[in-house]
């Protein structure tokens, strides 16, 4: 998997493509998300739009960021999921823990709205 990170005021922007499997980047993700933290970040966007796989460590990973920037008082936003990552956030049940928005775009209009 490749991935870019972008911290501005107080969101953590991730871009992810390829195959999201924990194992392999998951505790590099993880010191991104705790740095970002201890900058005050509030929000994670996390693009997905071009992920084709994602296994259980990788949902795992997901998970923990989500926890982290919930127990800060944040929230995390996947953005723009591919159909085949759609249907494995559906048949997870996933979908009712993860707040999924179409672009950048949205998950900005949502947290103005909260603010």
């Amino acid at each position: 998997m490749n991935y870019t990170h972008n911290l501005s005021n107080d969101r953590l922007i991730l871009n992810f493509s390829g195959d999201l499997i924990g194992e392999n980047n998951g505790p590099e993700l993880i010191e991104i998300v705790n740095d970002a933290l201890s900058s005050d970040a509030k929000y994670c966007l996390i693009n997905i739009s071009d992920v084709r796989y994602i296994n259980s460590s990788g949902i795992g990973v997901l998970i923990t960021i989500l926890t982290k920037f919930r127990n800060k008082g944040g929230e995390l936003y996947l953005v723009n999921p591919s159909e085949h990552v759609k249907k494995l956030l559906i048949i997870t049940k996933l979908q009712a823990i993860f707040n999924i928005v179409k672009s950048e775009k949205e998950a900005e209009d949502t947290i103005s709205k909260t603010n």
